[in-house]
């Protein structure tokens, strides 16, 4: 199979899908192209370094054999018997100084040996130096994997026949290694290793099975030597096939958990990013931390169910900061309310976003914070959160950008809409306060009477007070504006209209040309929408399931300065962007990456293996092994969860084969004087079954690696232990033998070549054999250990995914209603969508302290208002808390307006619902017994704080249009005529009194409550209303469960 380029295929194809946590197998494109990159790239560069450092062994020690030759030829060196360890062998007499094996041999007598071990030897090192190019070996891996197998195949042959006499042991050793290299570090298939395996392991049998019987008719038992032979090469191919099968299967289950990890990995950054964006659609940077933490401690207070601290000692936090020299800037859409009352609620719900998400645009453009939206009311302040020299020309700018915006879609649309813009600079106190449904918000007197400085402007114009043109600098124009002839609450104050060249040019054009013949048959809302449509305003929430979209801001520790807040952005884009799910898998198969083990890692130390944290190798120490045994269960649930009594097991297994390995040494031969040279057949068998001895050692090294999921130390320190005592044995305590074997095989004939040394060979068969298990078993164990440490991280991560999931829901659902969060983080919603419903029949709640404003001022006593701030903070956060009572769960806190609380019932789906089946208007009872809660609330504050704030309450209901709207800071809300009305029932009431409309008296007096009259009263914009205040003491909530 050839591999002509890497693709990068996309494994996760759904975006919007939930997240597959079970295991499942990995895309087989992506797996095999990068399994042959990061796994067998790697392994098989290993296998020629083996290949290589084998082929350089046999000349270093040829070589070295025929110096020690010429440099001694009258000494018997090695290949005399060592007499002083007994000799069983014959020798010659102490006269005789002829060497017993002839005369000194030299290079030339082995030149085919020489020659095809240095070709050998330059084959395999071009290939060696080759395969460092990850391309070529893509384009030419099986190539590779057939021309290596092929050349160690056809150099044991040559082994085989390039010395004579030629006998059925001959390099078994040789075809042993071959297979096992085939078998564990080349890159193919199991069938195609299992052909070259069990190939090259037949052709080694009949080759022997041919030649052997006619070309060396001396040897006995020449047919019977080939059965050993048989077994060994069966031996082999089962240990390479069960650790082939086994380590594919390892490492497919491993790419499946990294796979896993990864996603999840990303899906984390993915989600880390959501909860930025939502977050920061609520509350400026500066604010973010300390938020975000307390969320945090929340959640684990509610995970660990633990009272919260601040519980505790009665009083929340408050995150709330004074900034000086700031410029507000209230705006009023003039004429809308009556544009609104012709729209369709999606067509209300896309003007709104349409109009805010271009100012919010113009906003950004003038360095100025949009705080809020209230109805058709825009307001924002320049100068937050860091202080700047301009503010004032900033918000001058916007309000002139505004009404230029509103004039030009007037003359486009022929809508008699105008916009009446209000400028105060001054001192703010910014931030949050409550427990839910965050919103950023300013206070002072300045917020104020910016706001008297709209109510008392003029459509069309900026209306700015002395304090905001003492900023300007003479930058703008100014005329007269009278104010306080529109407004008295601007009484003694001297305010000022902003000349616009671009004001009075739009007037002009306006005048001259009335609305267009297609303007008028068209409805105006109509034409609205469609230009508004032209502006192109950013749909709220539109980041949610976008991978690739950037995140606004990371999130930072407390401790760290805001001037590291560019840096740290620009890293978090980058680490968005790495995740794409395009580059999972190859990010996948990078951290499998083989040649990792031998690099440093800040899991574990390259070198031992060993996880650099105690804890976690003691864990991994202790965690369940693979079931086996199944036929035999209480065995098999003993072994898998005790890990000593498994290590135990794997011990006494691998000793008791190392051990069998040389247990023939034992019984090889009856003491004799002499070694016969041919008479004594049963002698002569044993002797020349000295190098199956060898085949047996080796095999038994192999058994190290059945157990692949053993700890590498204890595996390391078992074969280091059989690898020196074989050594000793075969070069030391037992090497007469391999003398009395070169005996009885050459005699005095000829000199034996280094092949056919049983000891000089075994040492090189046993350090190579060493090297490649080591190389394997560390291999696996670096897998193993992998294995672990993502299983582990997972865990970890899937943990975090919760968490950050639950954050985001609470977030989100703190800024909308649940069934509003669960459209925009729903798995099927289109992201473009405007979310926009419309309800029959809800109950709209406005809540409202008057005498806060009195009680507010601002001195160096209370910290410029701060301290008055903490009060309201308290209030607002204690009716709050009423919201997570389940009598109130269909209650809905739509915002805060200073101390003003609004809050609707009847929007709640699964509220819906219920109001079907039990009674239609149960929710606006509900409404009024959350009323008298916050008034049990308030009475209760009062108690502590020594003061006699009284709630005044408006109630009505109606039909509404709800949804969201705010692309820069998606705000939930709710429109209609009902609303107004509830507002007005607030303004015009008395303190401590609920006020309701004729027609939601009617609703609660069928309820079962008791509601008085008040009279006819004028409402602004309503003309006059007839009222009523429900009697709380006489209503039907109890008295002491909202305390």
């Amino acid at each position: 199979m050839e591999l002509s380029t890497v693709r990068t295929t996309t494994v996760i194809s759904n975006e919007g899908a939930a997240p597959q946590w079970r295991r499942r197998e990995p895309e087989p494109v992506v797996y095999q192209e990068n399994y042959y990159l990061t796994q067998q790239h790697p392994a098989t560069v290993l296998a020629e370094f083996v290949i290589v450092g084998f082929f350089l062994t046999l000349v270093i020690i040829f070589f070295s054999v025929n110096r020690m030759r010429q440099e001694y030829p009258d000494t018997d060196m090695q290949f005399k018997p060592n007499r002083g360890s007994g000799s069983r062998c014959p020798s010659s007499t102490e006269e005789d100084q002829t060497p017993q094996y002839g005369t000194v041999g030299l290079a030339s007598d082995h030149l085919a040996f020489l020659i095809t071990v240095f070709i050998g030897l330059g084959v395999f090192i071009a290939l060696f130096i080759l395969l460092f190019s990850e391309n070529l070996y893509l384009k030419c891996a099986s190539l590779v994997s057939f021309l290596n197998w092929f050349i160690l195949t056809a150099v044991a042959f040559v082994f085989i026949f390039g010395e004579a006499p030629v006998t059925a042991w001959d390099q078994v050793a040789f075809i042993i290694f071959i297979v096992l290299i085939v078998y564990t570090l080349l890159p193919l298939s199991l069938k195609a290793t299992l052909v070259l395996g069990i190939g090259t392991s037949l052709a080694h049998v009949i080759v022997m099975s041919i030649y052997v019987p006619i070309q060396s008719k001396t040897l006995p038992f020449p047919q019977l030597q080939l059965v050993p032979n048989g077994f060994l090469f069966i031996c082999i191919n089962l240990v390479g096939v069960y650790h082939k099968v086994l380590t594919d299967q390892a490492l497919k289950q491993i790419y499946s958990d990294t796979f896993s990890f990864n996603k999840s990995r990303a899906k984390l950054v993915n989600e880390k990013r959501h909860q930025e964006h939502l977050l920061l659609s609520v509350l400026p940077v500066h604010i973010a931390f300390e938020m975000k933490a307390e969320i945090i401690e929340r959640l684990k207070d509610k995970q660990e169910r633990q009272p919260h601290p601040e519980n505790a000692n009665n009083f929340h936090n408050l995150y709330v900061k004074q900034h000086k020299n700031v410029s507000i800037l209230y705006a009023d859409i003039v004429g809308f309310t009556q544009l609104a009352s012709m729209c369709s609620p999606e067509e209300l719900v896309h003007m709104l976003n349409e109009l805010f998400g271009k100012f919010d645009q113009i906003a950004k453009e003038n360095e100025c914070m949009r705080i809020k939206i209230l109805g058709d009311c825009y307001y924002c302040v320049s100068g937050l959160p860091v202080s700047l020299p301009n503010h004032a020309k900033n918000c001058v700018k916007m309000g002139l950008d505004m009404c230029h915006s509103i004039n030009k879609l007037r003359e486009a649309t022929g809508v008699n809409i105008n916009m009446r813009v209000g400028i105060h600079s001054g001192n703010v106190l910014c931030g949050v306060i409550g427990l839910q449904k965050w919103q950023y918000d300013v206070w002072s007197h300045d917020v104020v009477l910016a706001n008297y400085m709209e109510s008392g402007g003029l459509p069309g114009r900026v209306h700015i007070t002395e304090a905001t043109l003492c900023h300007l600098d003479g930058s703008y124009e100014v005329e007269e504006g009278y104010g306080e002839t529109r407004n008295e609450n601007l009484k003694g104050i001297r305010t000022f209209f902003v000349i616009d060249p671009r004001a009075r040019t739009h007037l002009l054009k306006s005048l001259l040309c009335p609305d267009s013949e297609e303007g008028s048959k068209v409805r105006a809302s109509l034409r609205m929408a469609r230009y508004l449509e032209s502006w192109g305003a950013v749909k709220p929430f539109a980041h949610l399931n976008k991978r690739d979209s950037m995140g606004l801001l990371p999130f930072l520790d407390s401790t760290q300065v805001e001037g590291a807040v560019e840096s740290e952005t620009h890293q978090a884009v980058e680490r968005t962007r790495s995740q794409n799910p395009d580059d999972v898998a190859n990010d996948t198969m990078e951290s499998l990456n083989s040649h990792k083990q031998w690099l440093s890692s800040e899991d574990f130390n390259w070198l031992t293996m060993l996880f650099r944290k105690v804890s976690m190798e003691k864990e991994r120490w202790t965690q369940k092994g693979p079931n086996f045994l199944k036929w035999i269960p209480s065995v098999s649930a003993a072994i898998v969860h005790k890990p000593i009594l498994r290590v135990i097991l794997q011990i006494i297994v691998i000793l008791v084969v190392l051990v069998m390995g040389i247990l023939n040494f034992f019984f090889i031969f009856n003491p004799a004087p002499d070694c016969p040279m041919a008479s004594q057949t049963s002698t002569t068998g044993q002797l020349y079954a000295l190098p199956y001895y060898l085949y047996c050692c080796l095999m038994s090294m192999l058994s190290c690696l059945v157990f692949l999921r053993m700890n590498f130390e204890v595996k390391m320190i078992m074969l280091t232990a059989a690898m020196v005592v074989y050594e000793v044995i075969f070069l030391y305590i037992d090497s007469w033998l391999s003398d009395c074997y070169i005996t009885q095989l050459y005699g005095n004939a000829s000199e034996p070549h280094v092949l056919n040394e049983p000891k000089l060979m075994a040492g090189i068969w046993l350090l190579v054999f060493f090297f490649l298990i080591f190389v394997l078993a560390r291999q696996h164990e670096f897998y193993c250990r992998l294995d672990f440490l993502w299983k582990k991280k997972f865990t970890q991560e899937r943990d975090r995914i919760e968490t950050m999931e639950n954050l985001n829901r609470i977030l989100l659902e703190n800024m909308l209603p649940a069934h509003v969060a669960a459209h925009f983080i729903g798995r099927k919603r289109r992201n473009e969508d405007l979310y926009s419903e419309s309800y029959d029949c809800v109950c709209i709640l406005f809540a409202s302290i008057p005498d806060f404003r009195e009680f507010y001022s601002e001195s160096d006593v209370n910290r410029e208002g701060l301290e008055c701030i903490r009060l309201l903070n308290e209030i607002i956060s204690d009716f709050d808390e009423l919201l997570s009572k389940p009598k109130f769960s269909g209650v809905e806190k739509i915002k805060t307006i200073c101390s003003t609380y609004m809050a609707a019932t009847g929007i709640n789906t699964q509220q819906e619902i219920k109001k079907d089946r039990d009674r239609k208007y149960g929710h606006i009872g509900i409404m009024v017994e959350f009323a008298v809660a916050l008034m049990g609330k308030l009475d209760v504050i009062n108690r502590h704080s020594f003061n006699n704030f009284k709630l005044r309450v408006g109630i009505n209901h109606g039909p509404v249009i709800a949804g969201v709207i705010g692309a820069q800071k998606p705000q939930y809300d709710i429109w209609g005529n009902a609303v107004n009305v509830a507002s007005r029932m607030d303004s015009t009431g008395v303190d401590g009194k609920i006020q309701v409309t004729e027609e939601t008296a009617e609703v609660l007096q069928s309820l079962g409550y008791s509601c008085t009259l008040r009279g006819v009263i004028k409402v602004k914009g309503k003309g006059e209303l007839r009222t009523f205040f429900v009697n709380t003491d006489a209503g039907k909530s109890g008295g002491d469960w909202f305390i």
